[in-house]
């Protein structure tokens, strides 16, 4: 091909290229704002789950979701939530560094001891904050091997966005709605409903310490029928509720 002419479409494709990152910036940014007073239909974890039961040949498969406003949902259920996975919600801007370097400290020790005697891990402690795993949930995918990488980046970005544009209120509200309470069972009313027979403004402080409990490993944990691991974790989740003050916590959040 001539290059006069190949010379031209370079230039217009280095253009478009440089024009990517600009639109998508500009997208994340209008898809925050939106988001900061609509509520989400579905999130992106929630479509994942469905497509996948899809591809197994599970047509029958029906996510079991129901937004609630967070005035709609006991505030037991977002205390608890607090409670059992970022206790400096109210204060850090996304990213809890202090919590980050607790867990890396304790993995490493649970590795080096697991090595010793020749077991595989059992449980690392992750230290992903509540405005961290809101973006991840809504906006990305759990991602292996390179796309894994390429989420986690995508992450701090949203993360970034929604704590700048969203009070906490909204972080939390958006969260409790999206969260992941067992398998294809997501957000405060499904769970409820689900595991408790009940709306979601009604749940007890010990149900919603229970529901908290089996995060972030649902599949694993049963909300209805606690082993002795989230029974254990229940009861400090309960512990920590009253320490932080009860439900009067979030009214520092306004």
């Amino acid at each position: 091909m001539n290059e006069a002419v190949v010379a031209p479409r370079r230039r217009r494709w280095r253009a478009w290229l440089w024009k990517l990152p600009l639109a998508f910036i500009a997208f994340s940014v209008l898809q925050v704002l939106v988001l900061r007073v609509v509520d989400p239909p579905f999130s992106m974890f929630m479509a994942a789950r469905q497509l996948d039961a899809a591809l197994a040949g599970d047509f029958a498969f029906r996510i079991a979701h129901d937004w609630r406003d967070l005035d709609r949902i006991s505030p037991n259920l977002p205390l608890a939530l607090v409670a059992s996975e970022d206790q400096n919600f109210a204060r850090h801007n996304g990213f809890d560094f202090a919590a980050i370097e607790k867990a890396q400290a304790h993995n490493e020790k649970m590795i080096e001891r697991a090595e010793k005697r020749g077991k595989p891990v059992r449980r690392l402690r992750g230290a992903s904050t509540i405005s961290q795993q809101t973006a991840k949930n809504l906006f990305l995918w759990q991602g292996v091997g390179p796309t894994r990488w390429l989420r986690k980046g995508l992450e701090v970005w949203y993360t970034a966005l929604i704590e700048l544009l969203w009070p906490k209120r909204r972080i939390l509200e958006v969260y409790a709605n999206i969260a992941e309470f067992g398998d294809g069972i997501y957000g405060a009313q499904a769970a409820a409903r689900s595991f408790f027979r009940k709306d979601a403004s009604g749940l007890s402080a010990a149900e919603a310490a229970r529901l908290a409990a089996v995060l972030p490993s649902p599949k694993r944990y049963d909300a209805a029928r606690p082993g002795p691991y989230v029974q254990r974790r229940t009861s400090a989740i309960q512990r920590q509720m009253r320490y932080m003050g009860g439900s009067g916590y979030l009214r520092t959040l306004d």
